[in-house]
């Protein structure tokens, strides 16, 4: 049955677990997530020792720990591209509540490590950001939701993941984190979009986050603080914004070279939200645009792939996973070149940051998991199939 629905693709019954997996998953889209982990541990050479130093670390403390964090990360990739898309949405539930108890916990149990938003746990040995974790499992949960609304009979999981978003919208908003509520409302978007929103609500739903922007603008002193910043023509050069943008002005195209930029000793968050700027000072506009690159592919191969799968739910969360990363990276380089609000938000395998790392690597695991190849066949498969029979 399910060859004359999908089209005859040859299936090696009895192929074993690494074979198949290697066989069908997608080698370029790993080999870039690979290639930016490797230039997070270059640019955190360059970027976390004078923070390790201002903290009583040796030299190398942060690019230890984000070797370590980012092994794990790399492992959760491997290990959740090799599931099923069955399995995946099961533990994405799962997952999912974890997470979103953890975060409704958090002004309870949470911490702010001086930052003024209470984000994150404190384990004592690290910390523990839930927005990071519950992001991917938001997304498989929502297009799980959207996917069952194409059903017969279906339930309204489209109303169903609307008031889902909203309420970790209002969660994440309340912390304060703006910017992760924001990545959350655009993924949800994006599949709705996808799922086939007529264009009307899309715009209203525009204009709602306009009036909520203004809401939050008139009544959040930290909102209005980062937008008031954005919108100033002049930056100071004492700020984050005014050291970041002076050492990407001052990398040019090839950088002033190997362990010769500045930045790093002005920046508290070199290495984390800023790291883009370390790479630009040091290394010039050419690794920016490799990194830029980089993510553009595991984007576009990644939608490439989905537009060829024909499971509504595969094809609605993968679209919303490669979304979000892509956005992601977007948004934190789109920050240290002022054409965005500041926001708080990691560079996706590149900063530094343990439940960054981790959630990112379980994302891109899913991302990859969904983006396999599957016996399933083109629509000229199908009509050329039911003119021979």
């Amino acid at each position: 049955m399910t060859e004359m629905v999908y089209g005859a693709v040859p299936v090696r019954d009895g192929e074993p677990v690494l074979p198949k997996w290697w066989r069908t998953v997608d080698k370029w889209t790993m080999s870039c997530i690979l290639i930016l982990f490797g230039i997070g541990i270059l640019l955190g050479l360059a970027a976390s020792p004078p923070l390790a130093a201002k903290n009583g670390f040796e030299a190398f403390h942060y690019v230890q720990r984000q070797a370590f964090f980012g092994g794990l990360a790399l492992m959760a990739m491997l290990v959740t591209s090799m599931m099923s898309p069955t399995l995946v949405r099961r533990l994405a539930v799962l997952g999912f509540v974890a997470a979103f108890v953890a975060l409704a916990l958090l002004p309870f149990f949470g911490t702010d490590f001086g930052k003024g938003a209470v984000r994150w746990y404190s384990l004592g040995f690290a910390s523990l950001q839930p927005s990071e974790f519950l992001k991917p499992g938001f997304v498989v949960v929502a297009a799980w939701m959207m996917a069952a609304a194409q059903e017969i009979n279906g339930p309204p999981g489209r109303l169903w993941s609307f008031g889902m978003t909203m309420v970790i919208v209002a969660m994440l908003a309340m912390q304060p984190d703006f910017g992760q509520a924001s990545l959350v409302l655009f993924g949800w978007g994006v599949m709705w979009f996808v799922a086939g929103a007529p264009m009307l609500l899309l715009v209203a739903m525009a204009a709602g986050v306009v009036m909520v922007g203004t809401l939050a603008y008139n009544n959040s002193e930290h909102f209005a603080r980062r937008i008031d910043g954005f919108l100033t023509p002049d930056v100071d050069p004492t700020t984050q914004l005014g050291y970041a943008t002076n050492a990407i002005r001052e990398g040019g195209f090839f950088g002033v070279g190997v362990g010769e930029g500045q930045v790093k000793w002005s920046l508290p968050d070199a290495h984390t939200d800023f790291i883009i700027a370390v790479a630009a000072e040091e290394y010039g506009l050419i690794l920016v645009l490799v990194i830029i690159a980089l993510y553009t592919s595991v984007v576009v191969r990644s939608l490439l792939r989905l537009m060829h799968e024909r499971d509504p739910f595969i094809r609605l969360a993968g679209t919303g996973l490669a979304a979000m990363f892509g956005v992601q990276a977007m948004i934190n380089m789109g920050v240290a070149v002022r054409l965005l609000p500041a926001k708080g938000m990691t560079l996706p395998f590149v900063s530094y940051g343990g439940s960054s790392l981790i959630a990112g690597g379980i994302a891109v695991g899913m991302l990859l998991a969904f983006t396999r190849t599957r016996p399933q066949g083109e629509i000229g498969d199908i009509l050329r199939g039911g003119r021979s029979r």
